[in-house]
């Protein structure tokens, strides 16, 4: 089983940083192990004290949806999936995990070849911006947000993707 390091994280952080400083915003960003355990937190000097709250809690959110399903590329498609089926179930599951779960863009898995190694989150003022940081920082870092072999059902894609659609997120597709 592979693991995630603090020393992996730096790459992140920094790109983080940077794209946050070119957006005039300030973030918190979080990664956690495949558990939900944090690895690394970090937050901008001006950004708002609860912030590093909601950067854990998405991206433990997504290591516990992502873990039991390939529904669940993001923190997007997590939230528009519940809202869409089951939102009791989202407020339930908050409140089962002490209020860890949190749905909202900036989030996504972090996967190596095809193993889940954490998942990490941005919060920041708007889900729009998190989710651009984060995408950035991502590929800056180097980070799958899907494993190596795609193994998710072609209904389960076309069903991700008729979201982002609805969601006005064309230029996503699983």
């Amino acid at each position: 089983m592979g693991k995630l390091r603090l020393a992996d994280c730096r790459p992140f952080f920094e790109a983080v940083s940077e794209k946050a400083t070119e957006m005039g915003v300030d973030v918190c960003s979080a990664v956690v192990n495949a558990e939900g355990h944090v690895i690394a937190l970090e937050r901008m000097d001006n950004a708002g004290f609860i912030l590093p709250d909601f950067a854990i809690a998405k991206a433990f959110t997504v290591c516990a949806f992502r873990a039991v399903s390939p529904r669940f590329p993001d923190g997007v498609v997590i939230q528009k999936w519940f809202q869409e089926r089951n939102p009791q179930l989202m407020m339930n599951a908050s409140v089962l995990t002490g209020g860890k779960i949190y749905v909202s863009g900036g989030c996504a898995p972090i996967f190596r070849g095809d193993e889940m190694l954490g998942a990490y989150g941005v919060c920041g003022p708007t889900s729009q911006q998190d989710d651009e940081i984060s995408e950035y920082a991502r590929n800056k870092a180097g980070w799958r947000k899907t494993p190596e072999h795609d193994t998710t059902p072609e209904s389960v894609k076309k069903h991700i993707n008729e979201i982002y659609s609805k969601l006005g997120l064309d230029d996503r597709k699983l």
